[in-house]
């Protein structure tokens, strides 16, 4: 899974969910707290940025963005093509097998 994808973003929140369980003494749970702050200061952030991103597709009737979707894998089709609209350069066909 890429680095640049929402789901990166929900397994560092996992991640920190985990440590704090974790964290023993006092001591470890301040820093825990401390860490799981900082991380879900940035996450808000990254989220914020991704309404943005959704915002901007409605506004210009794109359907997809690689930091929201799962990136293609088979049985996906991709079709590259240069004469779509809004600088599309190719369309990924999702299809079921079985």
């Amino acid at each position: 899974m890429s680095a640049n994808h929402i789901s990166t973003v929900r397994q560092h929140l996992i991640d920190q969910l985990a440590a704090l369980r974790k964290a023993e003494g006092a001591d470890a749970v301040k820093l825990e707290l401390d860490r799981a702050k900082g991380i879900s200061d940035v996450a808000q952030v990254i989220v914020n940025s991704a309404k943005v991103e959704v915002e901007y597709l409605q506004k210009t009737g794109q359907a997809s963005t690689p930091f929201l979707e799962v990136p293609p894998d088979a049985p996906y089709l991709t079709t590259q093509t240069d004469d779509l609209p809004n600088g599309i350069s190719s369309i990924t066909r999702h299809r079921l097998q079985g």
